[in-house]
């Protein structure tokens, strides 16, 4: 399948999952990253607030807050097609841009410099065993992840996972994959 079928697919198995089907897979999928040596050595976590298809991110945000983590999220610039992570300390903190997303304001968050985050929670739809993935298609992920030195790890529900997968070579695979069904390398 190419990339843009993957993506259609996966997107519509993620819409006709039940939202109560959803609410136990994520915590299923957050319970195993939270017993991970990366997650408990991490004390700035990057991560993606999710929208309301999506394996849910807000429980793993307010985790890392209990937990006394420094949490930030990405700020995209569609003219560059750059992002940025800001420290998210509330939820108010968040606007409602463009396609469901929501991204840190500007004026209520401070920049957080890409060498400081200890662990990257990287989104996406699909992911392969060998930890490349097919994102929403806007390339801001593997951009950033170009020259990003800390630990990288997606988090998906298991039928977001394939053997294998089509890339490309600016395509960064992550470390470590983790469903509501255990962990990849």
């Amino acid at each position: 399948m190419t990339k843009s079928e993957w993506r259609k697919k996966i997107k519509n198995e993620l819409l006709s999952l039940e939202p109560r089907d959803r609410k136990v897979l994520s915590e299923k999928a957050a319970a195993q990253l939270f017993t991970t040596e990366r997650w408990m050595n991490a004390n700035i976590i990057g991560i993606t607030v999710s929208r309301k298809f999506e394996l849910d991110t807000t429980m793993i945000i307010k985790k890392a807050w209990d937990e006394g983590k420094t949490v930030c999220v990405p700020k995209c610039y569609s003219s560059n097609k750059q992002m940025e992570f800001r420290e998210l300390n509330s939820f108010h903190e968040l606007e409602n841009v463009y396609m469901d997303l929501y991204e840190p304001i500007e004026e209520k968050t401070t920049v957080i410099e890409k060498e400081n985050i200890d662990l990257l929670i990287v989104p996406g739809l699909i992911f392969d065993k060998k930890g490349y993935r097919i994102g929403y298609g806007g390339g801001y992920y593997d951009r950033y992840l170009q020259n990003y030195q800390g630990s990288t790890i997606s988090i998906c529900y298991s039928f977001q996972t394939a053997e294998t997968l089509p890339f490309e070579e600016f395509d960064v695979p992550v470390d470590r994959i983790i469903t509501e069904e255990g962990r990849y390398k």
